[in-house]
Parts: C-alpha cells; structure tokens; sequence
C-alpha cells in the first residue's frame, strides 16, 4: 500500500517541486488526486501557507457552481455537452472547485472577492489578489496544479479577455436559444459543442516543449508547477496570431 501523505511529506514535495518563500501561487486542485492524505484538504492547505509565508500569498478560484453533472439521453440528442448548476453565493452545498478551495475560503484571514467569478486569496495584498488574478498576473506570480491540468486554470482566460474570441469560436459551444429557455443562463451554464482539437491541451504541450514546466509525482498525484504569465503569454499570442487554427477551425 502506497504511504499516506501528511502535512509534513507535503511540505517538502511543495519545495522541491519549486515553490518558496514570498511566492504568490493560483492554485488549482483535486484531493482525491494524492490517494490518502492525513489530515484532508486542511493539511494542503497548511503546507501550502507553511511553504509560501504570510509574505507570500495563495489565490483559489471560489466560483459558485456545481460539478458538471450527468446527462441524459435527450439532452445528449439535443447536441449538450456539459452543463454545470449555478448556486446561490451563500450556499454551503460543496462546489464543483473542489473541496480544497471550498475549504480554503472558509479559513481564517482568507478573503474572498465580489462577483460570480471570485476568488479566494490569503496572504500578501490579499485584498487586491481578492478582486481575481490580474494581480498576481502583472507580478509574476505562479500557478500551481495539483491533479489537475491546464483546463483548470482560470488565468486562461485573462488572455480570452484581452485579445477576444472571435465569434466563430464563441458559437462552438453556445446553446441555440431552444436550450436556454430550458437552461436559463441565470441558473445553468451549458455547453453545446466542443472544438475538434484540444486546444489548450496545444498550450500547455507548447508550454512542456519550451521548458517552462515543472513536473513532480506527489502521492499519485501528477502535479505541475510554473510561472503564471509565461502560460498565459503563449495563449495570448496564439489567440493574436491565429485563433481559428488554434481551435481547429481551418
């Protein structure tokens, strides 16, 4: 039987994969990912704040959604790929983020900011890393995925927002308007299609290519390390030179 992991055993992996003292980190994640930990998403939680210090920050996306949830046969027929139930801010029905950040933000002196799209921060300029991850972005911060890969990191999507997407990407995944009166967008976000390629899968193998990620194995987790920006610039130019390529459309 593999040994459990503990807050301890964490710690010394977080290092190793890179992390330090006075690092600003998004960090997105899956607990079952590691096989056991003593202690829960709580014993991340601190190894993470005993590896960065209070001089340091940690930045979780909060969004209030559920897991993707099943679909049926007839939703399948009518051309759903995902859909996702958005719950009210206030609820303390577990989140589709995970149970780390849902327990992260219930933290002491972890802040969590306004809106839809918030985010949880604890640490360093914790009240401007709170308001998203632009911040952390324009410092030179770091992301870090623990289980999961790129299709979870948020900051992503800071590139779709600064050079946009153009419309024929944007309908890839958009209901036709007989689903929404079904799926209201103030309740549900559905998905209706799917690019042919993996296109941020391209990114983050461009990423690998050029050297810019740090691989480590902790527990049975496959865990990736690097700076935010660097990610992200690859995207954001990818978006600027060649957007329909990028997502497979000629």
């Amino acid at each position: 039987m593999p040994t459990p992991l503990d807050q301890i055993a964490l710690e010394e992996h977080f290092r190793a994969l890179g992390l330090g003292r006075g690092m600003a980190v998004e960090v997105h994640s899956s607990l079952s990912s590691f096989g056991h930990v003593n202690g829960g998403a709580e014993a991340v939680i601190h190894a993470l704040m005993n590896v960065v210090g209070e001089e340091g920050a940690l930045i979780m996306s909060a969004f209030p959604v559920t897991k993707p949830l099943p679909l049926s046969d007839s939703e399948v027929a009518r051309g759903i790929v995902a859909k996702i139930r958005l719950l009210d801010p206030d609820s303390d029905e577990p989140t589709g983020m995970g149970i780390i950040p849902d327990t992260f933000r219930r933290m002491p002196n972890v802040v969590t900011g306004p809106g839809f799209h918030r985010v949880a921060a604890w640490g360093k300029d914790v009240d401007i890393h709170a308001q998203g991850y632009q911040h952390l972005l324009d410092t030179g911060g770091y992301a870090l995925l623990l289980g999961v890969d790129i299709h979870r990191l948020t900051s992503m999507h800071y590139a779709e927002g600064k050079v946009g997407l153009p419309q024929a990407v944007k309908d890839i995944f958009a209901p036709n308007p007989e689903i929404l009166k079904d799926y209201p967008a103030d309740q549900w976000y559905v998905e209706a299609g799917a690019p042919p390629v993996d296109t941020w899968g391209k990114i983050q193998a461009e990423a690998d290519r050029r050297g810019l990620i740090r691989h480590r194995r902790i527990g049975e987790s496959e865990c990736l390390f690097f700076r935010a920006c660097d990610v992200v610039d690859i995207y954001e130019e990818a978006l600027r030179t060649d957007p329909l390529g990028l997502y497979g459309l000629k």
